[in-house]
């Protein structure tokens, strides 16, 4: 097996602000409608130094010095040619990949998790509280929080929660409690009041019942690691060392992310982007869904809630509804309902792309990059990994011979299960029909957007 590596690169000292360079402005957020089954008013629940890095306007954003000495346990990751992978192929593409596998989280998701630790131990929190759908926020969260010497407690998605016992004892052995949401807690706090039933394949219930802990809870915050601008923010490391570790010669064409809410597509895309505003490339970035879970392909650009509980404030992002769930399948952390409002604007504007493919699929590009480049990529990683194949094949085709660079944003040694599925043959596609789409659609907010402006 042969695998060229490219320069490791250097530490980054600053986080990439996409808000300097986009020429539009997002939309506001607003206050949810009020509701008298939930009188209370919503506590402020983020640091300020989080408020501010979700506003300014600053190209540039500094790295505080503990969370760049944290970054350096595990930070630049390495970036890799995908020589065997291209063999295979017989492609003339180049495909390079940016691993994030590499750290005590197993995934990309440990850059926002320090940075968000950090400063809810500045801002004087004592407790952090999360929703996890696979886990791999949840166990980046726990190893954050055992850093800055927090206590941490995840709700995770139930259908993972059974399925990977040992993301819950990673999480463990850095001291976080672990629950499967829902759970009584739910119905206790009466999150099915007005909003419908709550599924155990919904992440956004497992936000809402760490919204409702940190509620009810001092000294207890909610921290959420992927649709929000800063945890984007955060996320962009992994582009800009990328952008310094490739040669001038080859700069990517195309750059690909697996899509959940945001912060691995934004993370490995972002800093490129940038780069296409500023007229200095024109690189395509492509967002990969999963199928079961089209926000960007199928869903609608409006107000939405980000959790399930119809409290929290609302955001203009590409959404399925809140109340969709994704019931059954192996989609991993790709089955959140929306997408960061920040990436939704840039595709709006046509600035990004997306692509949705079937879960069959994706599994057959997962083990055939393991038997190829020797690592057994999440399934979330795998979506990348497909879009990857799928460019080198298109551009083949069109006898060009791109550049293209992929975010392998964390390892699938937790996710045996899906892949034995798909090896034992038990693994069936499940299209989304129009009608579901249509019935969780009808369940959002009603709002006047032009009073909104």
């Amino acid at each position: 097996m042969t695998r060229a590596s490219a320069s490791t690169g250097h530490a980054q000292k600053n986080w990439y602000n996409i808000l300097a360079d986009i020429p539009f402005e997002l939309p506001p957020d607003i206050p949810p409608p009020a509701r008298s089954d939930k009188p209370h008013a919503v506590k402020l629940q983020l640091p300020m130094a989080l408020v501010r890095q979700s506003m300014t306007r600053e190209r540039l954003v500094p790295i505080p010095a503990p969370v760049l000495e944290k970054y350096l346990s595990w930070r630049p990751t390495p970036m890799r040619r995908a020589r065997a992978l291209e063999q295979y192929l017989g492609t003339r593409a180049r495909i390079y990949y940016k691993y994030e596998g590499g750290n005590a989280s197993g995934s990309h998701k440990l850059c926002t998790a320090t940075a968000q630790a950090h400063y809810y131990a500045a801002a004087g929190a004592e407790r952090l509280v999360t929703g996890t759908g696979a886990g791999q926020w949840g166990t980046a969260l726990a190893v954050a929080c055992h850093e800055f010497g927090l206590a941490c407690k995840v709700y995770m998605v139930a259908k993972s929660f059974h399925e990977k016992p040992y993301r819950q004892t990673v999480m463990r052995l850095y001291d976080a409690e672990v629950v499967p949401s829902p759970g009584p807690a739910a119905e206790r706090a009466g999150h099915t009041s007005g909003r419908g039933e709550i599924h155990p394949g919904n992440i956004a219930y497992a936000v809402t019942e760490a919204f409702a802990d940190a509620l009810a809870h001092e000294g207890t915050q909610l921290s959420v690691g992927s649709g929000e601008a800063y945890s984007i923010l955060h996320s962009t490391v992994i582009g800009l060392e990328a952008r310094e570790q490739l040669e001038p010669a080859e700069q990517p064409d195309i750059v690909i992310g697996s899509l959940g809410a945001g912060s691995n597509f934004g993370g490995i895309a972002m800093p490129f982007i940038g780069r296409k505003l500023r007229g200095e490339s024109d690189v395509r970035c492509i967002a990969v869904e999963a199928q079961r879970c089209p926000k960007l392909t199928r869903g609608r650009y409006c107000y939405d809630y980000t959790d399930g509980s119809g409290v929290s404030p609302l955001q203009k992002m590409y959404t399925l509804g809140s109340r969709f769930t994704t019931a059954g399948g192996h989609a991993g952390g790709l089955r959140y309902h929306a997408c960061s409002k920040i990436i939704s604007a840039l595709y709006h504007h046509r600035l990004v792309e997306a692509v949705a493919y079937p879960q069959s699929d994706v599994f057959a590009s997962g083990v055939l990059f393991s038997r190829t480049e020797g690592i057994l990529p999440a399934p979330e990683s795998a979506h990348a990994i497909h879009c990857a194949i799928d460019m080198a094949k298109q551009a083949d085709a069109q006898g060009t011979a791109p550049v293209i660079l992929f975010c392998l944003s964390g390892h699938g040694l937790f996710d045996l299960a899906s892949y034995e599925a798909y090896l034992n043959g038990t693994m069936a596609d499940m299209p989304l029909s129009d009608d579901d789409i249509r019935r969780s659609l009808a369940q959002l907010p009603q709002l006047d957007e032009e009073a909104v402006r």
